[in-house]
């Protein structure tokens, strides 16, 4: 029976329409629309990269080798399992014109082809025509960035290494670009066979081979995976397939898509302040309502049933309106979405993402309607009678308290399980909930202190100033709400804001003070006295540092395989970089174990990174294998020492003794410190004397990674912009519920004598004091988690940008002050004789 009278009272009152319910209905939309379109993209992209998984490998399989070709058994296994093979040689070189008596440099990233290249997929060029055409004889095609940076067009001649060749086209797309990972340089296309004679494929140069596989229809990837590492992984050989084609772009949209669904729940947690204003809002417009309910015999129980199932059917609508907004913006965005990535996306519906935005959306409106909801059991039908033109107080039973608890928990828990990122889910979770506590203690705080500024002596005179210090610090009102949903919005831009300056600040100001101007690569032997000439007597260059440089794949340890040690760690990923010293290199610092002895010529030792070999769980006396051209090379961890990456100087995770390494082929790197205007007659005169070395310039590379971070900013900021959209849209909620109350005050106030200006001064600056309170919070808040991110995610250094801050501050106090002068004008122009004759 009981439920049955509250579904009739509930229907009852919903035919007043959604009077009331906008900042509910558009709060919770926002953040499932939010959500739902984040996760469709993803989810887009994810089967972009599983469907088109061999385009952008360049294959069914790639094997790759490090500093060799493969050799005729393994060239003869790999033609034995597929139908077609295509060999690739992948490296960096300087592209070199010479135009009216000037050189002109541009580092590329080199890519060799044979004619099978490309197995699937399409190049595209500018003017169209077949790749066999562009690369016939000297021929070469290389990316419109690096043509137009050196004023080269189709026809023009250039060189690489001590050989000529001819851009036959501009490459705008290869199929196989996004499988190929980040690279400095802008890629450059040409047959390997056209690269005999330039002198960049020496012994020991940094080169990198990929044997791309076309397979027989229906083969099983894990069984030849197997067979490929049983057969081949002693010897360096790497395996990938299209199982998972791109792993460096689905790692960025796997953590991406992630990051921005936390940003997404922020949303909505900005929107569930807004959805439980608004319920306490209504609730209070039907104290006499509920109070006529109670007096003829309905239980609190009822009454509480009638109210959910009201606010659960609006919520319902809601969520759909957020299901379709969320479907529908990332298809209205494809063409954007499309041509911003270098993947296939074809963006459709994904009913995943939107079950996933849908049980957020319900349990977001669970969890911060049920409180106000609850509030409405205990209360007597007297106390509502008393209290019928002000706000029901009351705090709910425990039982809805513990079910509130319980739904915050779950709602954190399922953010956990759906984002894939647990660890980053949880601190998200927790730097939410601490920052609605800050600002919600920050509320408190405003409210005392603004009750006590109101009655100093200060602000005696100053009406308008009183009035809204009484305003801001009096029961009731919009302090609360104002402060959390503003604030926590302003809260995470200001933590987008911190981050980035920091990191530009650490890549653009910090870095180069430190670093090189040149990192310099294929250094021959017989080069490095030469070399070294040229630069030591160079006034203009304050530091030289060379090593001898291999490139090995760290195999096992412990005569265990290094990924059952290790997992994904960075450093078993991929093949990383060795050297050799008798004596530790200058400025080594060896924390733990000792060095061998300069004459040491025993079984091999390696000294290895302190901090690295932390994270991997390696151990002094630890035993690691490590593949270099294709021979497995196992020395004993004497020694770990620090080596700090961030300089951009010569650092190596593995250094070994060098008899370890006697007769292998390999070159030398070097860093070059100089002045920036001795930097170009250096690159000059080495680039003339040794045409097969490389020369990455720091600065050229820094702004890269920093363009990439911008990038990166500029889509976190958008998705956090959902959440500052939200909190403008509680605002203006707030600012509308409170009209009403603004008329009477403008009434009463034009009553006792004052002016339009002063009631418009007094409304101008209660606005604004709520939002330089809530910008001035937010900083705290974005500042502590700027400094989080900054040490403990990205492992730099914080300083706090003042910039940002100041903006964020100003953002607040200007959006409340607009959002409050915009329902001024009403209780600006009301009449008070009218006003007053009708509260009688």
């Amino acid at each position: 029976m009981t439920l049955a009278v509250a579904a009739r009272i509930a229907r009852r009152e919903l035919r007043g329409g959604l009077r009331g319910f906008y900042v509910f209905l558009a709060c919770l939309a926002l953040g499932v629309a939010a959500i739902a379109a984040v996760g469709s993209v993803r989810q887009s992209i994810e089967g972009g990269l599983k469907r088109e998984g061999a385009v952008l490998l360049g294959g069914d399989a790639e094997m790759s080798l490090t500093y060799r070709y493969a050799e005729p058994d393994e060239r003869a296994w790999m033609e034995d399992v597929a139908t077609r093979v295509s060999e690739i040689v992948d490296f960096r070189s300087m592209v070199v014109v010479e135009r009216d008596g000037v050189t002109e440099r541009g580092l590329t990233q080199v890519k060799g082809v044979d004619g099978a290249y490309p197995l699937y997929g399409t190049v595209e060029l500018d003017p169209p025509m077949p790749l066999d055409t562009a690369l016939a004889g000297d021929g070469a095609v290389m990316e419109r960035v690096l043509a137009d940076r050196l004023g080269l067009r189709p026809g023009d001649r250039f060189r690489l290494g001590t050989a000529d060749y001819t851009l036959s086209a501009v490459l705008l797309r290869e199929p196989d670009g996004a499988g190929d990972g980040f690279g400095l340089g802008p890629r450059l296309i040409l047959r390997t066979a056209a690269l005999e004679g330039s002198g960049l494929l020496a012994p020991g140069t940094l080169y990198e081979t990929k044997y791309r596989l076309a397979l027989p229809v229906g083969s099983d990837m894990a069984a030849l995976e197997t067979r490929a590492d049983a057969r081949f992984a002693d010897k360096g050989m790497r395996w990938r397939d299209a199982r998972n084609g791109a792993p460096g772009m689905t790692r960025f949209v796997d953590r991406m898509g992630s990051f921005l669904v936390l940003v997404g729940l922020a949303g909505l947690a900005v929107g569930g302040v807004g959805v439980s204003a608004a319920v306490r809002a209504y609730l209070d417009g039907k104290t006499e309502v509920i109070a006529i309910l109670k007096t003829l015999g309905a239980e609190g129980r009822t009454i509480l049933l009638a109210y959910l199932m009201q606010i659960g059917t609006l919520a319902g609508l809601g969520i759909v309106l957020g299901l379709a907004l969320g479907a529908l913006a990332p298809m209205v965005a494809a063409p954007f979405i499309q041509a911003q990535l270098p993947v296939p996306v074809q963006v459709s519906l994904h009913p995943g993402p939107l079950a996933e935005a849908a049980l957020y959306g319900v349990l977001t409106a669970l969890l911060f309607t049920l409180w106000p909801l609850a509030r409405t059991e205990e209360v007597r039908a007297a106390a509502l009678f008393r209290d019928a033109s002000g706000q029901v107080r009351a705090w709910p039973r425990p039982v809805y308290m513990g079910v509130t608890v319980a739904l915050a928990a779950a709602l954190i828990w399922i953010a956990a399980w759906f984002s894939g990122v647990p660890q980053l889910a949880l601190w998200a979770a927790f730097g939410i909930v601490a920052a609605l506590g800050l600002l919600a203690l920050a509320a408190v705080g405003l409210r005392r202190l603004a009750r006590r500024l109101a009655r100093a002596r200060a602000v005696r005179g100053r009406t308008a100033l009183r009035l809204a210090l009484g305003a801001v610090g009096g029961p009731g009102g919009e302090t609360v709400s104002v402060v959390l949903s503003l604030g926590l919005g302003l809260s995470i831009l200001a933590a987008i804001g911190q981050i980035d300056a920091n990191l530009r600040s650490a890549i653009q100001q910090e870095l180069p003070e430190r670093a090189p101007s040149y990192f310099v690569v294929d250094i021959q032997p017989d080069q490095l006295d030469g070399f070294l000439a040229r630069l030591t007597g160079d006034p203009g260059v304050s530091k030289v540092e060379t090593a001898p440089m291999l490139r090995g794949v760290i195999t096992r340890i412990n005569d265990r395989p290094a990924k059952e040690v290790a997992g994904d760690h960075w450093v078993i990923r991929g093949d990383r970089g060795v050297t050799y010293a008798a004596t530790p290199p200058e400025g080594t610092i060896v924390n733990a174990g000792a060095w061998w002895p300069a004459d040491y010529d025993g079984p091999p030792v390696m000294s290895f990174a302190d901090e690295e070999a932390g994270e991997i769980g390696l151990k002094l006396g630890d035993a690691v294998t490590v593949n270099i051209l294709g021979r497995d090379i196992t020395a004993t961890v004497t020694s770990f020492r620090e080596v700090d990456f961030s300089t951009a100087g010569i650092g190596f995770v593995v250094t070994m003794n060098p008899a370890a390494l006697m007769g292998a082929p390999h070159t030398h790197i070097a860093t070059v410190y100089a002045e920036p205007e001795a930097e170009a007659a250096i690159l000059r005169d080495l680039a003339e004397a040794y045409p097969n070395i490389t020369a990455i310039r720091v600065r050229d590379a820094v702004d890269r990674v920093a363009e990439v971070l911008s990038s990166l900013a500029a889509a976190i900021a958008y998705g956090a912009s959902a959440t500052l959209v939200t909190g403008v849209i509680v605002l203006i909620g707030a600012a509308a519920a409170g009209e009403r109350t603004r008329v009477f005050e403008s009434a009463v106030l034009k009553t006792v004598g004052a002016v339009r200006g002063q009631v418009l001064a007094y409304f101008a600056l209660r606005s604004a004091m709520l939002g330089a309170a809530a910008g001035t919070v937010a900083i705290v808040a974005g500042g502590v988690a700027g400094w989080a991110v900054m040490e403990f995610v990205m492992m730099g250094g914080y300083e706090f940008e003042p910039v940002s801050a100041l903006a964020i501050v100003l953002g607040g106090a200007a959006a409340t002050l607009l959002a409050g002068l915009a329902f001024a004008w009403r209780p600006l122009a009301a009449r008070p004789a009218r006003v007053l004759r009708a509260r009688e």
